[in-house]
This record gives C-alpha cells, structure tokens and sequence, in this order.
C-alpha cells in the first residue's frame, strides 16, 4: 500500500502544530497524537496508520505544538487538549480518535466533546508503576462511545479490563512501547502485524 503523506502546519491556541494526512477518508477519519516521550512514528502508531488506511479511513496523525517548537517535556492535560481539539474542529467525521499512550488519554478526554464515534488506545498509561492509586481508569471509561485498548502484557502501566463498551486486546510479550524480548519467541514484526490486523477488523465492525 503506497500512500503519499501530506504535511501540514496548523496554528491553534497552543501554537503551531504539525498534521500528517494519508488516505481518501471514504468512511471517516481516523485521528492519532503521539505519546509524552515520542512522534508519530512510534512502531503502534503507523501501525494503526496501517490499520485505518485498510479500512478505508482518511488518517491524520498530530505531533503537537510542545513538539513543534521542540520542546521535551509534554504540557500539561489541559493544554494538551486545547491544541488537540482545536485541530479537530476542522475535520470531517466520522472521527475516530486515538493515540499511544499520554495521546491515548488526551483521546479519552475529548472524545465526547469533538463528537467522536469511537476511540483507539494504544498502551494506556492505566497508573504509573508501583503507583496504583493514581489510575487513570475514569478518563478511559468516561467516553459514551465503543473503545478499544490494545496493550502489551509486560506494560509496567498496567492492562486495563474489558467492560461495557471497551475491549481490551492484550498482545502477548509486549511492553509499553510493543517491544518484545528474544526469549517471547516473537519478532518486532509479528508483534506491528497483530496490532495492525486487530485494530483493522474492530474500525470495519464499529464503522459499520
């Protein structure tokens, strides 16, 4: 699949931020920001670029401003979602949101409020490790809609359980960032080609 990426800049609130768009988009779009500590590159990330291109979604994937302007340390929640729902607003639903991780949440957060169809969590952050206490389980089960959490079992994070409206894949091996270990017996390719076959067949079931 050969699809020619376009780049743009967008301002918002926040400042200056950066879409990269693939796809026609005949059956929606598919909405993916990255987590606190890389781009939208990160392996999961293209992986489900992969998965909604196969769906026939329009992907656009948001590297926020804090990023942009080369910062390293993610702004806080409330800005992070500004800037985020200032991008969509210019967007044509149905919208699937989604993200790895801190753009997992951010997901979560708005997804009622910008009137998304459903949401994609790759890895999130349930609690930090060995801090249970601080979960952050109500922003993921606070959206109205289907969601779906695709998580690695060796997640110091933590894996959340499946409920009302939220399925939870568990790829087996996997770490926060999906990687796997020699000893899992699995390969870094096997583990992107999972996540894009399980997140392609849950956006054809939920755009239906």
């Amino acid at each position: 699949m050969t699809v020619t990426p376009r780049v743009e800049l967008l301002s918002t609130p926040l400042g200056t931020a950066r879409i990269t768009t693939e796809g026609a988009g005949g059956t929606g779009t598919l909405v993916l920001g990255h987590g606190a500590g890389g781009g939208v590159d990160a392996p999961d990330l293209l992986a489900a670029r992969d998965a909604g291109l196969a769906a026939g979604l329009r992907v656009v994937r948001v590297e926020q401003p804090w990023r942009v302007r080369g910062g390293r340390v993610a702004e806080a929640p409330v800005r992070l979602d500004l800037a985020w729902t200032a991008i969509l607003e210019g967007l044509d639903g149905p919208l699937v949101v989604g993200g790895r991780s801190a753009g997992a949440r951010v997901a979560c957060r708005t997804a009622d409020a910008v009137g998304a169809v459903a949401v994609l969590a790759l890895a999130f952050p349930l609690a930090p490790p060995a801090r249970p206490e601080r979960t952050r389980l109500p922003e993921l089960l606070a959206p109205g809609v289907p969601r779906l959490v695709v998580q690695g079992s060796r997640d110091a994070f933590g894996v959340p359980a499946a409920g009302p409206q939220l399925e939870v894949h568990v790829v087996a091996g996997a770490d926060h960032a999906f990687a796997v270990r020699r000893k899992d017996g699995r390969t870094a390719a096997e583990v992107r080609q999972e996540v894009v076959d399980v997140v392609t067949g849950w956006l054809r079931q939920t755009l239906t």
